[in-house]
């Protein structure tokens, strides 16, 4: 084995053991590991910190090439897998406001950027330095944000819908903005749709591939997942190949090839075979990326706070209003204006393709990493109190006469008969019950009031003829007028750890007071059965404990099984007894 070889095994060695440190140390302090890999890619880089040359680094790998390669590689399979993950099904699914929240969150976002850094960059290294920036800083961080929500159960709320769709249609203006990053230098209009049309032939040469030949070739490989592997990495960088020779960036044809791929069926199946050695490479590319950022200077930290402030303020700005007139409400736009307020690592691969065409300096990716590492700080802190500052924004906005809209039945309910059963939020538990009770007490329906955030399932409900009303629990006064105080069941089965802003401690406090000239019975629910008991020594009528429940409700099941076996095998050997009784006797006689 030569020198080179084993120095480019050297460097990977490294940059995984690095990686797995520092995503630790990231881990602990409750950030993405992508920071974890960059920063590890800092610490081992070929320099020897900002003493020597202006850069960090302890100096453990030296060879550039190795660095190179490592980049190249980590970055053609990311953008495989991103390509992979997009589902163009939903993005139909979508529908126009979210196609122009998503456009307007984009592009007046770089147009706000690109006034706002204007004269920061008059002078930067690169030619377009503004433009980078710009595009940068208007793309939102889909690993943080996805996290964040996934562990605050707002995945399905109205804001985190609308994040997700606002973060879907990001990555699709990132890909047309890297389809066209060939051209920035001789931006003529000719050049622009001469790879507009080469872009349009291989999206159209990849899909018709795939549907009339991979779509066969992975069927006959279902049997040996690693063909299943093979041929999915080998479909990448024959897409590579093409489009490089198409004068268009490998990293587009990597692109394409994951979309083709995820448009069919079994795009989920490659994406679980592809999921360790995506790991694998995307360690290696932030890794490799860290190597290569110089460190930044005292104007260079400015920029970033500059641009942190920014990011947060502009997502608001833009997002809130642009919701707020397609319809959904004031508080759902803030919400995921500041769910949005991170810098993407899209952005770091958008960068790192501008300084390879010398489009710009590595003086940007300088700034730009250093404001996404301070973004997503602030942003994890910003998702996790995101209700709590959006009502601090409201509280602000009403006193300037600017109040979140409701429709009366959203609000309040007046001049019908009251509903005395009362659901407090409408989750897992709730939607078991409600399943229930359709079933067998179909006439209870007109009984029940549910009082919840979340409108996603109004429709729904209503079409049964349970009444749906806007409430948070959060805040009781906005229960006040919703005819809990002449109920005669309340029910909360959302327990503390998902609830947000309360307990059921608190809120049973509450109710009490709302309900003090007619106490109705409350069920609540806890993960912690101590819990249980106080709830119960303080008013509760009744207190879920869902392990408790399903442990119950899996020893009746499970029961029924055994005892059913039993059953039938002292059955069955009654039968036998009886046949080989009648064998012995004989024939009766007639």
């Amino acid at each position: 084995m030569d020198h080179h070889s084993v120095s480019l095994l050297t460097d990977i060695a490294l940059s995984i053991i690095f990686a797995t440190l520092f995503s630790h140390v990231a881990k602990v302090f409750k950030q993405p590991l992508v920071l974890g890999y960059v920063l590890a890619g800092l610490a081992i880089g070929p320099l020897f910190g900002p003493f020597i040359d202006s850069k960090l680094g302890i100096g453990y790998v030296h060879g550039e090439e190795s660095i190179e390669l490592i980049s190249e590689i980590g970055l053609i399979l990311l953008l495989f897998i991103i390509g992979l993950e997009i589902d163009l099904k939903e993005l139909a699914r979508m529908g126009l406001s979210m196609f122009v929240l998503g456009t307007v969150q984009f592009f007046v976002g770089v147009a706000f950027a690109w006034f706002a850094f204007e004269s920061v960059f008059s002078k930067g290294s690169g030619n377009f330095d503004l433009l980078y920036f710009a595009i940068a800083l208007s793309l939102s961080s889909t690993m943080i944000v996805v996290k964040l929500l996934h562990d605050k159960f707002e995945i399905s709320t109205v804001p985190g819908r609308l994040t997700i769709g606002v973060l879907v249609l990001q990555d699709i203006w990132a890909i047309l903005f890297m389809g066209i990053q060939p051209d920035l230098q001789d931006p003529r209009i000719l050049n622009v749709t001469t790879s507009l049309l080469k872009g349009t032939a291989l999206v159209v040469f990849a899909f018709v591939i795939s549907r009339y030949l991979l779509s066969r070739l992975f069927l006959a490989a279902a049997a040996k997942p690693e063909l299943i592997l093979i041929t999915s990495i080998a479909w990448c960088f024959l897409l590579c190949g093409i489009a490089e020779k198409a004068e268009l960036s490998k990293e587009m044809g990597a692109l394409i090839a994951g979309v083709s791929i995820a448009a069919f069926p079994y795009g989920a199946d490659v994406i679980s075979k592809l999921s360790g050695i995506r790991d694998f490479f995307i360690t290696l590319f932030f890794v490799a990326l860290g190597m290569k950022i110089q460190a930044p200077n005292f104007d260079d930290l400015r920029i970033a706070f500059l641009a942190v402030g920014f990011v947060i303020f502009s997502r608001v700005l833009i997002v809130a209003p642009t919701v707020f007139l397609s319809g959904k409400g004031l508080r759902a736009g803030i919400i995921a204006g500041l769910n949005l307020a991170q810098i993407s690592e899209f952005s770091l691969v958008i960068l790192a393709l501008g300084v390879q065409k010398e489009h710009i300096g590595k003086e940007l990716q300088a700034i730009v990493l250093t404001s996404m590492i301070l973004a997503s700080i602030v942003s994890t802190y910003v998702i996790l109190f995101n209700d709590k500052i959006a009502r601090g924004i409201l509280s602000f906005l009403s006193v300037l006469g600017i109040r979140e809209a409701r429709e009366p039945l959203e609000s309040q309910i007046t001049g019908e008969p009251k509903r005395d059963i009362v659901l407090l939020g409408y989750f897992r538990i709730a939607q078991g019950l409600i399943e229930g009770i359709e079933k067998e007490r179909p006439s209870w329906l007109k009984r029940i009031l549910v009082v919840d955030f979340n409108p996603i399932y109004r429709q729904t409900l209503e079409s049964k003829g349970i009444r749906w009303a806007y409430g948070d629990l959060a805040h009781p006064e906005s229960l006040h007028h919703l005819g809990i105080e002449e109920a005669r069941y309340v029910v909360c089965t959302i327990s503390d750890m998902i609830l947000k802003g309360t307990t059921n401690r608190r809120l049973l406090e509450s109710l009490k007071s709302i309900c003090r000239d007619h106490q109705p019975q409350f069920i609540l629910t806890t993960d912690d059965i101590a819990e249980a008991e106080v709830l119960k020594n303080n008013g509760a009528s009744h207190v879920i404990v869902p392990g408790r429940l399903s442990g119950l409700s899996l020893f009746t099941d499970l029961r029924e099984m055994v005892e059913g076996n039993r059953s039938a095998l002292i059955s069955e050997k009654g039968e036998k007894r009886k046949s080989a009784s009648s064998k012995k006797k004989g024939p009766s006689p007639k």
